[in-house]
């Protein structure tokens, strides 16, 4: 087993070294993330593997405070008559007293550059390009080793990229990489390490498996977050609630649905956030907004589903039953009702015991609750557009998540899947019902359905 490749996160101070490095590792508690200068007062290292074999070794390191004098001192450390080279004008300086003292900093950044095999210099490209960052690059350069500019916070506005590009290209460091650690794009990782397999072509391999792993988990963070999703709405549609047709019962039944409703996405919430990588105050389901500026809108709430354009069916009661489809259960035994008793007696003791209890239900006035779908629109645009965020989010991100207006006229307006209305007669297939069957092979076969739906929308 070949050595990891090493590299060293380097970089003046309140830059976002630390912050991508949480990033490129998925890891939100690595180091610490603060607005204040010199958070970072040591090397710290995390580690990369595949299938058990380590491919990348990361450092993290201080923010170099004072690279023009600094710089001024390597100028000077020659003896008379010696022409060193950057290597050893660096090596002499971290001999010497300056490097334990006055560059103590300065010195373990130098030590862990001259340890790796390259660096990857963090720039916040919000920053003016100033003198300071140009003798940074000097320094650096004097360790010998491979630098790749890598360009962070250009997701922010007011950056200064093109800037950068040109005072780097003027310094002959034309392969950069464009990273923003907090909202990192997509092909965020393959543009780096394929632009550090320039710079280390004997590290291509280790390189490349590192690309290939991490869309592999990428594809599976996403298949497995939209089968959260899928059960999620099995559970909801499937839930149902009966209630004697008294006003203060069924009052009472829709709060207690409407609870248990909202704690099911709340689960559902958190467990997208695991898969991801999040801490649980990233998010909440009280707290996924779908409209700019409006927080915790209720999931129930007629006002939220219309302005957004949720299409409202038939259902759909305003005031305390809101978003719970309400099915009387009429009295009064018929001829049809009796006849209908009778073919039941004879289909089985499974579909007798369904369906009799419900007809049982309407000889005594009974109302059966079931949640609206609206809301099961409702919620899957939530969770839609949750993982939607959660897949663009870096992990060094402090704010809460926030979501965008969805525009996705499938969920909102279109017609239901067909899974999802077959759940209504399957009350079994709700973790939220007595006596769920979670494992029911018909109820896999409506989640795989729903995953279908969920994957090419």
């Amino acid at each position: 087993m070949s050595a990891p490749l090493k590299l060293a996160l380097v970089g003046h101070t309140n830059v976002g070294k630390t912050s991508l490095l949480r990033t490129l590792t998925r890891d939100v508690s690595f180091g610490e993330v603060s607005h204040r200068p010199s958070t970072t007062r040591h090397v710290e290292g995390a580690r990369l593997s595949v299938d058990g074999e380590p491919l990348l070794e990361l450092y993290d390191t201080p923010g170099l405070e004072d690279a023009i004098a600094l710089l001024d001192h390597l100028e000077r450390i020659e003896r008379p008559g010696e022409r060193l080279d950057g290597p050893a004008r660096t090596a002499r300086f971290l001999d010497g007293s300056e490097a334990r003292q006055r560059f103590e900093q300065e010195a373990k950044v130098l030590r862990q550059l001259l340890a790796s095999d390259a660096g990857l210099y963090v720039i916040d490209a919000r920053e003016p390009v100033l003198a300071k960052y140009k003798d940074e690059l000097a320094v650096l350069a004097g360790c010998g080793k491979p630098l790749l500019p890598v360009l962070n916070f250009v997701a922010q506005p007011g950056h200064r990229e093109e800037q950068w590009r040109e005072a780097l290209a003027r310094l002959g460091l034309h392969a950069l990489v464009r990273f923003d650690s907090v909202a990192p794009p997509i092909d965020g990782e393959r543009r780096l390490y394929e632009s550090l397999a320039l710079l280390l072509e004997q590290s291509r391999p280790k390189l490349q498996r590192l690309i290939d792993d991490h869309e592999a988990q990428a594809a599976a963070r996403l298949s497995e977050g939209n089968r959260l999703i899928a059960e999620l709405l099995v559970d909801v549609a499937a839930c149902r609630r009966s209630v004697a047709a008294q006003p203060d019962l069924e009052r009472g039944a829709i709060r207690e649905l409407h609870d248990a409703v909202r704690a099911r996405e709340q689960g559902c919430v958190e467990a997208l956030l695991r898969l991801y990588g999040f801490r649980p105050q990233d998010a909440a389901a009280a707290d996924l907004p779908l409209l700019d500026g409006r927080w915790g809108d209720d999931l129930f709430n007629p006002e939220t589903l219309k302005e957004l354009g949720v299409k409202i069916g038939g259902g759909m009661a305003a005031g305390a039953a809101a978003g719970a489809g309400v099915d009387l259960m009429v009295g009064g035994i018929t001829m049809g009702a009796a006849a209908l008793l009778g073919a039941l007696a004879g289909g089985g003791a499974q579909t007798a015991r369904h369906y009799g209890n419900r007809l049982l239900g309407k000889f005594k006035g009974q109302r059966e609750l079931t949640v609206d779908d609206a809301v099961l629109r409702l919620l899957a645009l939530r969770q839609r557009q949750l993982l939607i965020a959660l897949a663009a989010r870096g992990h060094a991100a402090m704010e809460a998540i926030r979501l965008d207006a969805p525009d996705d006229k499938t969920w909102r307006e279109g017609k239901l899947p067909e899974a999802l209305h077959r759940c209504r007669a399957h009350p079994q297939w709700s973790s939220l019902n007595p006596g769920a069957r979670l494992q029911d092979s018909e109820r896999q076969v409506a989640i795989e359905g729903l995953l279908a739906n969920l994957r090419k929308d």
